[in-house]
């Protein structure tokens, strides 16, 4: 009786194993089901693009930077805001670089082409093959070393606006001007090089992040200054 009852215990709890191990499973599709179905999560969640230059694929791109004289001339920064932009558009927009004007190709230009200073950004744009300028005015760009110590704290400020070079149409901003783009940094100590690097990298951030669907977790960087009162800054 004793090892009857003790077979019957064995395949109860067999059993009940069974039904847990079945029970487990079916949780575990229905879990996958609503992970698949479900919201996106955060890391997943982008946010719409103002513009979309990635549609339709195939466009080539210009990124033209205008510096005026005397705003820094031992810096060139149209080189370093130049590579930024294209870089960023390689790497985050995934555009593909043959459709990416190259920034020899525009100081090419710039040498060969007599009236280039005169020349509107779309005829610049058509003259290189672009479909689409984006156009960027640096403002101001300032470097400051806090008091002797090697550290420095940078700013830099710019418009941008996006071109249709067939029509000379500006397709981004909607609004009647140009969109102003600031960034800067509180404390690096790694030269001035370095500075139009880092304030490079985040101004080609904070324009083209509203010019493709950009992951939610990636739009805000630390160095954006856009619509901070900055007008103190030393």
């Amino acid at each position: 009786m004793q090892t009857r009852n003790t077979q019957l215990a064995y395949s109860l709890s067999v059993w009940a194993v069974a039904v847990g191990w079945l029970l487990f499973c079916d949780g575990c599709q229905i879990a996958g089901l609503f992970a698949i179905g479900g919201s996106p999560t955060h890391s997943e969640q982008r946010l719409t693009a103002e513009y979309d230059i990635t549609e339709p694929e195939g466009q080539s791109i210009l990124v033209l930077v205008y510096q005026p004289i005397g705003l820094d001339d031992n810096t060139n920064l149209v080189f370093y805001v130049t590579k930024a932009f294209n870089d960023y558009l390689e790497a985050r927009v995934q555009i593909s670089p043959e459709y990416i004007i190259s920034y020899d190709r525009v100081s090419r230009l710039r040498v060969t082409e007599s009236d280039f200073s005169v020349l509107a950004p779309e005829q610049i744009g058509v003259a290189l093959g672009a479909d689409l300028v984006v156009f960027v005015m640096l403002d101001e760009y300032r470097l400051s070393e806090i008091s002797q110590s090697g550290y420095q704290k940078g700013f830099l400020a710019a418009r941008a606006e996006l071109i249709d070079c067939a029509t000379g149409k500006r397709l981004w901003p909607q609004a009647d001007r140009t969109r102003t783009v600031k960034v800067g940094f509180e404390v690096q100590k790694r030269g001035p090089t370095a500075a139009a690097v880092h304030l490079a990298a985040a101004a080609a951030h904070c324009t083209l992040r509203y010019l493709y669907d950009c992951p939610k977790m990636r739009f805000k960087i630390a160095e954006d200054r856009t619509g901070v009162a900055w007008t103190e800054w030393n």
